[in-house]
C-alpha cells in the first residue's frame, strides 16, 4: 500500500538511502532553495532540513528529485494505474483478459474518500508567522509556498465529486497582505479552481479555500495531474496512493475555536486565535454537507479560509517555472481563518526555475501515465511533447497521421492542421506558444523527444509559404510576458511539415556569407539552424517588424545569402551561449520570442490574410525590456551554502 502520510515516505526513504539530514541550522530565506538546486542539479537524494531559522518545522525538498524515485515512491500502485489506463484505451480488454483485471472492482472502491470523524491534522492550530517563510530567488516579493495543494468545491454543486485540488502559488507574507490574516492567490487561467471562483462570484459568496500543505505524496501527484474536466483529484490521489484519501472536516467556522496550541519547541504565551468568520449561506459544502470544506486528515499543515468574491491584492514578483520573474500584478486575497498542523508536521517545499526542475519528474510520470490515452482523446494524434527546457508550454512537438488523401503523389499538411486545431483545444495544451506538428508517414522511428531530430526532421520538409498558421490576440501561459501584451495575451504558430525531404541542411557557417551592420558572431545551433547576434535591443515605435530584423531580412534578400541550406534563422543575444546546448536553444528562443510580433522571413509576402516566406524564417528571440529579468542566484548566498558540500559537511561528495 502506499504512505499514510508524509513521515512515512520521509522515514521509507531515510531506510532505503534515498535522504539526507542535515543537523545544522539553514536560512528559508535563499539559503535552502540553494541547497536544493545544487542536490537536484547532482540527482542527489531527498533533503531534511531538521533545524530551519524562524521556525519550528522542518522542510524536506527534493523527494520527486529523480524519475526513478518518483516511480519509487508510487510502486504499490503504478501497476493498477496503467490497467485504468488501458481500460480507457481500449475497454474490450477486460472482456479478453479477465484474469489481469480482477483486482480493479478494489482500485474503483477506493476512489471514494473515506469520511472519518478526527485526524492527526486537528490536533494542533499555529499562525502563518511561525511557518516556514520560504524565499527561493533574491527578488521574491515574499515567502511562499511551492508545494501547496489548493482545495476548492463547486459553490454550485458542492461536494468532492466537483472539487479541485490544484497547485497554485501562495504568497504568505509581504506586498499589501495582513500579517497573519491574508495570503494572496495566483492562479494561471484554464484551472479548475477559476471555474468554482467564478460561481462564486456569479452568486455573491465567497469561496472557501482549504491550503494543504503535505499529506501523502500521492496528493501531490493528483494536484498536477492534467485530469480531464469532471474527474476529481482526490480519486485519483487514492488510485496512485493505493488507499483512500481520509477526509475530516473541522468544527463549524461560526463556533469559537480553543486558542491555538503553542508551536512545538515555543513556549511563551499563546498567539490570538484568526477571528471567526461565519459560514457563506451555502456553506462550504465539504463532501455533501454544511459546514467549512473537508481536509485531508493525514495533512501536515492546512490554511483554511475563504475567497471574496473580488477581493484583489498585488502578488509577486516570483522566480517562476520559465526562468525568469513572474511580475507583480492583482491576484485573489484569501482570508486566513485557521492554520492548523498535525503533530511532528514537516513542510515540503520546491524550487522553481529555468528547467530542468524537480516538477520535470512530474511530467516524466505524467507522461508514463497518459500517453496511451492520448490517441483516444486526439484521433490521429500519436504522441505530444511539451519541451520541459522551453518551459513546457512555449513549445509542443506533436506526431500526427496524413491519411485525407492518401493517393494524392504529394502530401502535405491537411489531417495535420485538424489536429493541431485538436491539440489547442486541449486543457493545458491550449496554452502553447509554438506547435511542431509532422506527419508519422513519413518517418515511423522518429522520436518525439529527440529535439535535434524532430528539428532536423521538420527543417528538411516544411515550406514557409503554406506551412505556417497564425493564432493571434489569443491566450498564452499566464507566466509569459514575451508579446508585451500583459496577462494572459499573446500569440500562437503552428509549424505543420509533411512530404518527402525538400532540401538538405548545413552543417556549418556558409562561407562568404553577408549579413548588415551590426549583426555578428553567426554560430550553427543544430543542422539547418544559424544563430545570429545584433546590437543591443532597441524600443521602437513600429507595431509591425523590428527595424533590425526589417534590414537583415532585405539584405538577404537582396543580395546572395548562402543560405539555402539554413531555413531557421534565430537572432538572439549571446549566439555562442544558444548554439552551446540544445536546452539552451529551446529555452532562450522560445521563451524570448512571440509569434505574431517576432516571426519574420525573407521574402516575407501576405495572401489573402496568409503569411509566409520564401526564403528563411527568422525569429527575433532577443531579450525586450518589457520581459522580466532572468533568474541569477545570489553570490553571497551561494558562498555561504558552500561549507554544507565542503569535507565533513552533512552534503559532501554529492555534487561529485
Amino acid at each position: 500500500m502506499g504512505y499514510r502520510s508524509l513521515r512515512a515516505c520521509v522515514d521509507d526513504l531515510a531506510r532505503t538511502g534515498q535522504l539526507v539530514r542535515i543537523g545544522r541550522e539553514v536560512d528559508p530565506h535563499l539559503e535552502a532553495a540553494e541547497v536544493h538546486r545544487r542536490v537536484y542539479r547532482a540527482g542527489g537524494p531527498a533533503v531534511l532540513f531538521e533545524r530551519v531559522k524562524g521556525t519550528p518545522f522542518p522542510m524536506v525538498s527534493n523527494l520527486f528529485g529523480t524519475p526513478d524515485r518518483t516511480r519509487f515512491l508510487f510502486r504499490d500502485a503504478l501497476t493498477q494505474v496503467r490497467k485504468l489506463v488501458e481500460l480507457k484505451t481500449d475497454p474490450g480488454a477486460a472482456l479478453r483478459r479477465p484474469w489481469r483485471y480482477w483486482d480493479l472492482p478494489l482500485v474503483l472502491w477506493r476512489l471514494r474518500p473515506k469520511v472519518v470523524r478526527s485526524g492527526p491534522i486537528l490536533a494542533h492550530q499555529t499562525t502563518l508567522s511561525q511557518l516556514p517563510q520560504l524565499k527561493c530567488w533574491p527578488l521574491d516579493g515574499g515567502p511562499f509556498v511551492t508545494l501547496p495543494l489548493v482545495y476548492t468545491e463547486d459553490p454550485d454543486r458542492p461536494g468532492w465529486m466537483r472539487s479541485n485540488l490544484g497547485m497554485y502559488r501562495v504568497q504568505l507574507a509581504g506586498n499589501e497582505y495582513l500579517p497573519d490574516r491574508e495570503v494572496g492567490l495566483h492562479y494561471q487561467i484554464h484551472r479548475g479552481i477559476g471555474v468554482h471562483h467564478a460561481a462564486a462570484v456569479r452568486r455573491g459568496e465567497r469561496l472557501p479555500v482549504n491550503v494543504v500543505v503535505g499529506g501523502p505524496p500521492a496528493l501531490t501527484l493528483a494536484a498536477v495531474m492534467p485530469l480531464p474536466e469532471g474527474m476529481p483529484e482526490l480519486a485519483f490521489a487514492a488510485a496512485i496512493g493505493g488507499r483512500r484519501v481520509r477526509m475530516v472536516r473541522p468544527l463549524p467556522r461560526s463556533v469559537p475555536h480553543p486558542f491555538p496550541s503553542p508551536p512545538p519547541g515555543r513556549g511563551g504565551k499563546r498567539p490570538e486565535p484568526p477571528g471567526s468568520v461565519p459560514p457563506s449561506p451555502r456553506g462550504g459544502g465539504g463532501l455533501g454537507g454544511w459546514g467549512p470544506l473537508p481536509m485531508p486528515s493525514e495533512a501536515d499543515f492546512v490554511i483554511a479560509g475563504h475567497i471574496d468574491p473580488a477581493a484583489t491584492k498585488p502578488e509577486g514578483p516570483f522566480g517562476d517555472h520559465l526562468g525568469y520573474y513572474s511580475l507583480t500584478h492583482p491576484f485573489p486575497v484569501m482570508t486566513v481563518e485557521r492554520v492548523y498542523h498535525r503533530p511532528g508536521a514537516i513542510w515540503p517545499f520546491t524550487v522553481v526555475g529555468r528547467p530542468p526542475q524537480e516538477d520535470t519528474s512530474f511530467g516524466e510520470i505524467i507522461h508514463d501515465l497518459t500517453g496511451p490515452i492520448l490517441p483516444t482523446v486526439l484521433p490521429g494524434v500519436h504522441a505530444v511533447h511539451a519541451v520541459d527546457a522551453a518551459g513546457v508550454h512555449p513549445l509542443l512537438l506533436a506526431i500526427g497521421s496524413e491519411r485525407y488523401v492518401p493517393y494524392a503523389e504529394r502530401r502535405k499538411p491537411q489531417e495535420l492542421l485538424t489536429q493541431a486545431n485538436a491539440i489547442l483545444g486541449q486543457g493545458q495544451l491550449s496554452l502553447a506558444k509554438y506547435l511542431f506538428i509532422v506527419a508519422k508517414e513519413d518517418d515511423p522511428s522518429l522520436d518525439i523527444h529527440d529535439l535535434p531530430a524532430f528539428f532536423r526532421h521538420v527543417l528538411e520538409r516544411v515550406d514557409w509559404e503554406v506551412d505556417l498558421h497564425f493564432h493571434t490576440r489569443t491566450t498564452i501561459d499566464t507566466l509569459d510576458y514575451s508579446a508585451g501584451l500583459g496577462l494572459n495575451a499573446g500569440s500562437k504558430l503552428v509549424v505543420a511539415a509533411a512530404g518527402p525531404k525538400r532540401r538538405e541542411l548545413g552543417t556549418a557557417v556558409p562561407p562568404g556569407l553577408r549579413l548588415p551592420d551590426g549583426f555578428a558572431d553567426p554560430r550553427v545551433v543544430m543542422p539547418g539552424i544559424l544563430a545570429v547576434s545584433t546590437p543591443e535591443f532597441r524600443v521602437s515605435s513600429s507595431d509591425d517588424t523590428h527595424p533590425d530584423i526589417a534590414r537583415l531580412c532585405r539584405q538577404l534578400e537582396t543580395s546572395n545569402s548562402k543560405l539555402e541550406t539554413f531555413p531557421l534563422l534565430v537572432v538572439v543575444d549571446d549566439p555562442e551561449f544558444v548554439a552551446r546546448t540544445t536546452a539552451n536553444f529551446a529555452w532562450a528562443v522560445f521563451t524570448r520570442s512571440d509569434p505574431a510580433t517576432d516571426v519574420s522571413g525573407v521574402g516575407a509576402f501576405t495572401h489573402r490574410k496568409h503569411w509566409g516566406c520564401r526564403g528563411p524564417l527568422v525569429i527575433d528571440a532577443r531579450l525586450k525590456p518589457h520581459m522580466p529579468p532572468p533568474l541569477e542566484e545570489d553570490p553571497a548566498v551561494t558562498k555561504r551554502v558552500d561549507a554544507l558540500f565542503a569535507r565533513g559537511g552533512p552534503l559532501h561528495g554529492i555534487e561529485g
